[in-house]
């Protein structure tokens, strides 16, 4: 048996099964209890067949009588679903929530974005951002960022941090794949509706992930207020998310692609799962699949002074699960990268 007894809440969807994927290659965790709600008296190869190892192993209730004798639980139910469960188990019970109910700080913008009252705020578990390692292994309770505001972040954070793009005016345009919609279905996400098709949703600044992001940017601008104008794409594949990150350059002169480039640099050289691709390389959404990677490339449009950054993840890797497993990882203790990997599969 592993050295932590793992518990996975909303073990039915998407993020949940490809926790479940890389925490079996884990030489630690032992997953102990899958719950989930809808599918709860299911066999787990009944819902995720593709999971060879704990087929018989049956899903119970999301509650928490169900998770007792758990050292680690990852919550992954829908936004708003996380807080309720969390409150109820013990303090000593370590939890990365994938949900969005612990990431913001400000009660209003929740209230805003997800309609119901603020939980609360848990440490922000992006590892790459600056002390967010540290505070990640430093913490009991991990609120797990989003898939696009990940993508964002990584992007944008260091340059704002460095003074090198204006804090106004960051336009953000991404495409994800079908996955990040969550596994019920919807007529939109129907394959029929889906192939050979792309359409923007959630336009006009309203997606959740945008409060989240212009947080952590602002935090990064030393509490300076920033502004993102975010649209996300739905793309005619599974999983992946490729996001152009756009923003004017800082008036000091002498601001071009060589600073913007070598701050980037500077901030992921040591990283295992983020990259700075060689020069003339475009992050694709194929060459971060079934990884916890995220691959970044840079340009700085002079013609209208804006630098723009495309990051590529996965959006269930670096975007959910794998980013989980990285921080649950760090909280326990283990080297960051037990369980995951930074290749992608191909072709």
């Amino acid at each position: 048996m592993g050295g932590h007894r793992v518990g996975v809440a909303g073990a039915s969807g998407y993020a949940g099964g490809e926790l479940l994927r890389l925490l079996a290659n884990h030489p630690e965790f032992t997953v102990a209890v899958v719950a989930g709600h809808s599918q709860a008296g299911q066999t787990l190869g009944s819902v995720h067949p593709n999971l060879q190892g704990r087929q018989d192993l049956v899903l119970l209730p999301a509650v928490p009588s169900s998770f007792q004798g758990c050292d680690l639980v990852f919550i992954a139910l829908p936004h708003g679903e996380s807080a309720a469960l969390a409150a109820a188990l013990p303090a000593s019970t370590k939890i990365v929530d994938l949900g969005a109910d612990f990431r913001l700080s400000d009660a209003a913008s929740w209230e805003r974005f997800y309609g119901r009252p603020h939980a609360g705020t848990w440490t922000y578990g992006l590892p790459e951002l600056p002390g967010a390692r540290q505070a990640v292994a430093n913490s009991a309770r991990v609120a797990n960022p989003g898939c696009y505001a990940t993508a964002i972040l990584l992007a944008l954070h260091p340059l704002v941090a460095a003074g090198l793009v204006a804090l106004q005016d960051i336009v953000v345009v991404a495409a994800s794949g079908t996955s990040g919609a969550g596994r019920s279905p919807t007529q939109g996400l129907l394959a029929s509706e889906v192939m050979g098709s792309m359409s923007a949703y959630k336009v006009g600044g309203v997606h959740q992930h945008t409060p989240e992001v212009e947080q952590l940017l602002s935090d990064a601008a030393s509490g300076r207020p920033v502004s993102l104008s975010f649209t996300p794409l739905l793309a005619p594949m599974s999983r992946g998310i490729v996001a152009t990150s756009t923003a004017p350059l800082a008036v000091n002169a002498g601001v071009g692609l060589q600073q913007v480039r070598a701050c980037l640099d500077q901030a992921y050289q040591e990283e295992e799962f983020v990259h700075v691709l060689e020069v003339d390389q475009w992050p694709r959404s194929a060459d971060v699949l079934g990884s916890n990677s995220a691959i970044l490339q840079v340009a700085v449009d002079e013609h209208v002074q804006r630098v723009i950054v495309v990051s590529a993840i996965d959006n269930l890797g670096k975007g959910a699960a794998g980013q989980a497993l990285q921080n649950a990882n760090l909280m326990c203790g283990y080297p960051q990268g037990w369980g995951l990997s930074a290749n992608g599969v191909a072709p």
